[in-house]
């Protein structure tokens, strides 16, 4: 069986599709049938573009937000750990 190679589509074509489905009045699977595209796909674009709407943030952005939280509390760990080990040797050198 021969696979079709993977598409792309751009960030404007899927907030153009997504457009499409809240303002034409059709279905969500009869744009996506008129695009040529899976259900899923165009249901997980909308989602896509809503995060994005609530959040002013694209999913890029939020996935490298996650990671710097994740990143500071890390340090800040680290941090406390050092200011321990810093006071616990101090007082063993008196």
């Amino acid at each position: 069986m021969r696979q079709r190679p993977r598409r792309r589509f751009s960030k404007e074509f899927k907030r153009e599709a997504v457009r499409l489905v809240r303002e034409s009045g059709k279905s969500l699977s009869h744009v996506a049938r008129e695009l040529g595209i899976r259900n899923g796909l165009l249901s997980a674009w909308r989602i896509q573009v809503e995060a994005e709407e609530q959040t002013g943030l694209t999913p890029d952005e939020l996935e490298e937000l996650k990671q710097l939280r994740k990143d500071k509390a890390r340090l800040e760990l680290e941090v406390e750990i050092l200011g321990k080990a810093t006071a616990f040797f101090a007082s063993r050198n008196r």
